[in-house]
């Protein structure tokens, strides 16, 4: 039975410091700089002192602007230094601060070119561009063209033995200290170089980006979070990477991640523009910049909005308002932008799930999104999180060769171990048999409705899926290995979610879809139950449909966003919560006792704590934040 009353609880509960270690206690303040990249073909057209006047003052009446980065050089073509000495002085006029810029990209052919590193003109002509630069600023930061990915005849000869991989990774190891870095700090000492990655963090070390070294090298690192659309584009990046990868390179290098990068590009609707803003800003970015001084020039259409009478966070209307009835981006980000700065502050530091990816890893690559994408809130780590209570590892994690040592390490402490099905498989024959004899097989089948169960018994329906739902084929011992979560096919069950005890922990193998786009076809009260597990205790988890995003904070303040073209009714889940405020509106939410019972009438783990559960509805393409106990 659901008693409803009213909770007291402080919001110390929500300080769960073993699911993620928490930033400085100063920063749960700070509110982002909104800055301005200028590309230098902008920065050669503002000679027309007219143009510059004309469109600096159209974006400032959409946009507040703090800061600027004044490209100098990219693709052969360079600046007069003359001329940017005098718009750094026209921006510091304006009351704008003013970096320095460069793209080392080579001529444009249609896709993206590098310099050839292992030719002698273009090494030099690196180092002049960097030298020039740093004798105009005293703040610089490369965009994220700063790779290399030549296959020339001088490059063939000089990788002789070695992968592509490494190759590139020494290369660029070694243009960023001599090149780049000492070159400019050798014309000015005070120089503070900054090293923008890109969004495919996944596949960096193929063309010599070094997450490992280079953060050494370099002052500040800063954070690609344009993830555009997830099905036109060639990445075909999820959405919730904008949040997570934030939250990687803040791990990467802790207190030196600069901030966000979001450009206007394949958007089919204007929300996804604004959504990528939001979770960059989510994710506690110092900065938030705008891709590019042009774009933001032009025209902005909101695109195929079905949901547009749903009351979506980016009121359209509104904006085209702030436009007088003639948008363009610099409107949609500023009008982004102005609706989170009156709570961003208010946002304690991150949490999530700990999971971790060494730098130079693959595997289940941009796996962490899709699971961020149906409510796991992750955080993720370059080094392995020994602290963490609870850990979720997938298969890029066994490119440590520790990683079966300190496995068996968090479970003899009494810890929680989540593996994936793709990090079995890679560890199958590896040592993963002395933590249970399960067996990853090259069988998959289809499945199509789904059983949570703990121990023996028929278990609980939980649901069927829109499609079938191909999975690999992991085999197991009766009694040894519990499968709590079930896919059935044909009257035959096949694991989804494994539970097995070692030593004074608790192991889970989760079994991931062959595309991993299908966890979105899991029906809601099976992801439910999954959550229930791979989450633990939590002090915060949802109930509902994929494609909704949890994002929590140590202050007990949460954001849930739902990416999903109708409304998602959705439940917060808290273990001792107290009433939670809509932070927006100031509303107050009431909510009620949920009793988890047994196994055949809950899905859900035995044994977990009683939930005070508060239902909310979630707009489509929208927000909602939430704080706990005031």
């Amino acid at each position: 039975m659901k008693n409803r009353f009213s909770i007291q609880l402080s919001v110390l509960a929500f300080l769960c410091v073993f699911f993620a270690v928490p930033a400085p206690a100063q920063q749960n303040q700070r509110i982002f700089k909104t800055v301005v990249y200028i590309p230098v073909g902008i920065t050669i057209k503002m000679k027309d002192r007219q143009w510059l006047g004309s469109s600096w003052a159209t974006i400032r009446s959409q946009l507040h602007v703090d800061k600027v980065y004044l490209e100098t050089y990219r693709s052969r073509q360079l600046a007069d230094p003359s001329l940017v000495a005098d718009l750094k002085k026209f921006f510091a006029d304006q009351g704008v601060e003013v970096s320095g810029a460069i793209c080392f990209s080579d001529d444009d052919n249609g896709q993206f070119v590098s310099f050839t590193y292992t030719k002698p003109e273009d090494r030099a002509y690196v180092k002049h561009v960097s030298e020039m630069t740093a004798k105009l600023f005293d703040e610089i930061i490369l965009d994220d063209f700063f790779f290399a990915n030549t296959k020339k005849p001088s490059d063939i000869e000089a990788k002789g033995n070695q992968s592509w991989t490494n190759f590139r990774v020494k290369t660029m190891d070694e243009v960023s200290r001599d090149l780049v870095v000492g070159a400019a700090k050798a014309v000015n000492p005070k120089v503070k170089i900054i090293v923008k990655y890109p969004n495919w963090y996944e596949h960096f070390q193929g063309n010599g980006y070094d997450l490992a070294e280079q953060p050494k090298i370099f002052d500040q690192i800063y954070t690609g979070t344009e993830t555009r659309d997830p099905a036109d584009t060639d990445q075909n990046l999820q959405q919730y990477e904008s949040y997570e990868i934030m939250r990687y390179f803040d791990e990467v290098a802790p207190g030196r991640n600069g901030g966000g990068w979001v450009d206007t590009f394949s958007i089919r609707y204007i929300d996804r523009y604004a959504e990528q803003l939001w979770l960059t800003v989510f994710a506690k970015a110092r900065e938030m910049t705008l891709f590019n001084y042009g774009l933001l020039l032009q025209k902005a259409a909101p695109g195929d909005r079905s949901w547009a009478n749903a009351a979506p966070a980016l009121n359209w209307q509104r904006l085209s308002a702030r436009a007088k009835g003639d948008p363009i981006f610099a409107s949609v980000a500023g009008e982004a932008l102005d609706q989170v700065k009156p709570f961003v502050g208010k946002l304690g530091n991150p949490i999530g799930i700990a999971s971790y990816r060494p730098p130079h890893a693959v595997g289940e690559d941009f796996l962490h999104n899709f699971l961020g994408m149906i409510g796991i809130p992750i955080e993720l780590y370059p080094t392995f999180p020994s602290k963490a209570d609870v850990i979720l590892l997938t298969e890029g994690a066994a490119f440590d060769p520790n990683l079966i040592r300190e496995i068996k390490q968090q479970l003899m402490a009494g810890k929680t171990v989540i593996m994936t099905s793709g990090l079995w498989h890679a560890l199958q024959g590896k040592g993963a048999e002395d933590l249970d004899e399960i067996r990853y097989t090259d069988h998959k089948v289809a499945v199509t409705s789904f059983v949570g169960a703990f121990g023996s018994g028929s278990g609980t329906d939980i649901g069927r899926s829109a499609a079938p739902i191909l999975i690999p084929q992991l085999r197991f011992l009766t009694n040894d290995a519990w499968p709590v979560v079930r896919g059935i096919a044909d009257n035959n069950g096949f694991p989804m979610l494994l539970m097995n005890e070692y030593g004074r922990g608790k192991l889970y193998v989760m079994t991931i879809p062959e595309n991993f786009a299908d966890l979105y076809l899991i029906p809601d009260a099976t992801l439910d139950a999954i959550r229930s597990y791979v989450m633990g205790n939590f002090p915060v988890r949802i109930e509902g449909p994929a494609k909704v995003s949890l994002l929590a904070y140590d202050n007990g303040a949460m954001i849930v966003e739902s990416f999903r073209d109708e409304p998602a009714n959705v439940t917060i889940l808290a273990t001792d919560a107290a009433p939670l405020t809509d932070v927006v509106s100031g509303a107050r939410i009431r909510g009620w006792m949920e009793e988890t019972g047994g196994a055949a009438r809950n899905p859900r783990r035995p044994g977990e704590l009683p939930a005070i559960a508060f239902p909310v509805t979630v707009p489509p393409h929208s927000y909602r934040v939430f704080q706990a106990g005031k």
